[in-house]
């Protein structure tokens, strides 16, 4: 089962999208490993299939972004990131020392959850929001190398 109680090949389906194996595959990995790059996706999956081209897991990705069944998210300096967790508002925390994205759900709950000073006339339902800091491992690392130094 998938993350709303439907499977898999009934999001496909309810999507428009041919239920093909690499497309379930590239799905089912992702519930487990949200927030993983192309590459990570493309080992996982051929992992479990046996072989799969690159660039059928970036077709597959490009597909399911579009149908609105995996977020793409592109946090500055990285690689961009694929997750299951769509249609909801929630942002992302990104951590400057080792990169890694954890969920955070939104305080105020609806979107937009920021509005601009001035929208220029824009009907705006969306705000992308990430916020960067140190991770709790990255912290006491950067405490570890403080301390060794004095």
């Amino acid at each position: 089962m998938s993350r709303s109680g439907t499977t898999i090949v009934e999001e496909l389906r309810a999507s428009g999208l041919r239920v093909t194996a690499p497309r379930r595959a590239v799905l089912e990995w992702l519930i487990d490993h949200p927030h993983a790059t192309v590459e990570q996706v493309h080992l996982g999956v051929a992992a479990r299939m046996g072989t799969i081209s690159k660039q059928a897991v970036y077709d597959v990705l490009s597909a399911c972004v579009e149908a609105n069944l995996v977020r793409q998210i592109k946090p500055a300096g990285h690689p961009a990131r694929f997750e299951r967790r769509t249609g909801d508002n929630h942002h992302h925390l990104v951590c400057r020392g080792c990169g890694r994205i954890a969920d955070t759900d939104c305080r105020r709950g609806t979107m937009p959850c920021l509005s601009p000073e001035h929208d220029h006339g824009f009907d705006i339902d969306e705000a992308e929001v990430v916020f960067w800091g140190l991770c709790t491992e990255c912290r006491s690392d950067r405490h570890d190398t403080n301390d060794e130094a004095s």
